[in-house]
């Protein structure tokens, strides 16, 4: 039961080979700004992106005959339902006409499926960041013609949601949980027996402030900066997310040295670091409420999860609630993979796009 899992990153291709749970190898081949620069878009990098992975499989000796499918990271596509989607010439095309965006995560199923169909093997999705699970209400916002879109880290999101519940003796489909990934974005969601039934945009930023996001803002402010004459649209976009949250305020998105300068003194950056922190505990505590307070437990990950200081700021809020459980780091590549053996092993059934 070898599994191929490809995860193509804005400044990295992720390579790696399971058998079954066991990690063959993992690596992250990076590519300079300078070797991407020549492609005018993302799609143009197809070949270039496949010529890595193939490039590590032959350095590695993989017998790409042993393989039992592959998987690759999921894009841009039209909202689904969670799950391990096989790939098909609809999401192929989907994918390559770019409709719902422009993301170096669109190349994950292309990858996946050439690599995959000279062998006769399948080519796996799973839990793309458009998994969309929401309840009606949830859609609602004050103006007709806006409605609130799921976008967010669902991969790890799912996979430490099932992971929290087999830790409690249960099924993913037996428990409610509120998950809060923690990273370079921040998503926030309350899972109610098996489904995502509410959660922010992290995608634009929508929710608690991260490092590289703003996070919600004053609707007001927000309609004055944009019309104050002095940003245009494409400015503006890259302050809510890019250059917005941490990066904003204290010039970094790196935490390690943020806490650094707390432990010299710096005040401001307490200030704000314990500001995330509380915007972050205020966003579980809605979810909590999402769930009319029955909660099994509250799952922190994410790469900031393993920061201690942002751990306790964060529990301190929200320990009245219930369990927590704390799985740092983001976890992509084994949940990648462990989605197809699912479907391999006969534990799930893999889903139409």
């Amino acid at each position: 039961m070898k599994v191929l899992v490809i995860n193509p990153g804005s400044t990295s291709t992720k390579v790696a080979v399971y058998d079954g749970d066991w990690e063959e190898f993992t690596e992250s081949v990076g590519h300079r700004t300078e070797e991407l620069a020549g492609f005018t878009g993302i799609m143009e990098q197809f070949e270039f992106r496949k010529g890595v992975v193939l490039g590590v499989l032959g350095k590695r000796g993989v017998a790409l005959e042993a393989l039992a499918a592959v998987v690759g990271r999921g894009g841009l596509l039209k909202p689904v339902s969670g799950g391990v989607y096989q790939v098909n010439e609809q999401m192929l095309q989907d994918l390559k006409e770019e409709q719902r965006g422009s993301h170096v995560s669109n190349l994950g199923a292309l990858l996946a499926w050439e690599i995959a169909r000279p062998l006769g093997i399948p080519s796996y999705i799973v839990d793309p960041v458009v998994v969309d699970e929401l309840q009606p209400a949830a859609r609602i916002t004050g103006l007709p013609h806006i409605s609130r879109q799921s976008l967010f880290h669902a991969l790890n999101h799912k996979a430490m949601a099932r992971r929290a519940a087999a830790d409690l003796g249960r099924e993913y489909q037996e428990v409610n949980l509120v998950v809060a990934h923690l990273g370079g974005g921040i998503s926030v969601a309350a899972h109610r027996l098996g489904q995502v039934i509410d959660v922010n945009n992290a995608l634009d930023g929508e929710g608690p402030m991260s490092p590289e996001r703003a996070g919600s803002l004053p609707a007001g402010d927000l309609v004055r900066l944009c019309f104050s004459g002095q940003y245009n649209q494409a400015q503006v976009m890259k302050m809510l997310v890019g250059q917005g949250g941490l990066v904003a305020h204290l010039g970094t998105t790196d935490a390690r040295e943020i806490e650094d300068r707390i432990a010299k003194g710096d005040e401001q950056a307490r200030l704000v670091y314990e500001a995330m922190a509380y915007q972050v505990a205020k966003a579980i505590g809605a979810c909590a409420a999402v769930l009319n307070g029955r909660v099994d437990a509250v799952v922190l990950t994410g790469g900031l999860a393993n920061s201690q200081m942002l751990m306790d700021w964060i529990i301190t809020k929200i320990k009245f609630i219930g369990e927590i459980k704390i799985y740092p780091g983001e976890n992509e590549m084994l949940a990648l993979a462990q989605g197809a053996l699912r479907v391999l092993e006969g534990l799930t059934e893999g889903k139409a796009y």
